[in-house]
């Protein structure tokens, strides 16, 4: 049998999206499994940088409009 660790990138990558389906559509036990071969990939690539730009949910305007809350402070 082969180990998660002997297995190519690519082999392990394609089992834990197929696991994490099988997670989402139900199954109680595949969500451990995914996570499992979910850690492996991390371990080998390092910790991806997030982008939390791309987390920011609000519409472009919002987020270019910064509001200045110090002006409500200034002297009238």
């Amino acid at each position: 049998m082969t180990t998660k660790q002997e297995l190519p990138d690519e082999a392990l990558s394609a089992m834990a999206i197929g696991w994490r389906r099988k997670a989402l559509e139900g199954d109680l036990h595949a969500r451990g499994i995914a996570h499992e071969l979910e850690t492996e990939l991390r371990r080998r690539a390092g910790a991806p940088f997030t982008n939390y730009d791309t987390l920011d949910m609000r519409p472009l305007e919002m987020r270019a409009a910064r509001p200045r809350w110090w002006r409500f402070w200034r002297g009238r």
